[in-house]
């Protein structure tokens, strides 16, 4: 059973920095593109970044130069690296990976920017 854990969440003051990590189990496949994806209360889940396993980005309007994400194919390991946090960030953060097949999500992981 394939599953994706994040890890690397929690509380940041503004202008803060933090890492996500998003290891995948249970494969003996690789990934087409993986990505992280935030909710916000009350709002719809969003794309913050995708990355192809070539290593093409994408990224969400509201973080294009603030975060930057990264994936080791081998491991099917994704990461995103936030910096200049904003409160506006705060939301719960999935890691998602793709296959021909499906898609898998990941149970979500806490940012909170706050002071």
């Amino acid at each position: 059973q394939v599953q994706l854990v994040e890890s690397g969440g929690g509380l940041v003051q503004p202008g803060g920095s933090l890492r996500l990590s998003c290891a995948a189990s249970g494969t003996i496949f690789s990934f087409n593109a993986m990505g992280w994806y935030r909710q916000a209360p009350g709002k719809q889940r969003e794309l913050v970044a995708s990355v192809s396993p070539g290593g093409s980005t994408n990224y969400g309007d509201s973080v294009k130069g603030r975060f930057t994400i990264s994936r080791e194919n081998a491991k099917n390991t994704v990461y995103l690296q936030m910096n200049s946090l904003k409160p506006e960030d705060t939301a719960v953060y999935y890691c998602r990976g793709s296959t021909v097949l499906r898609e898998y999500w990941g149970q979500g992981t806490q940012v909170t920017v706050s002071s």
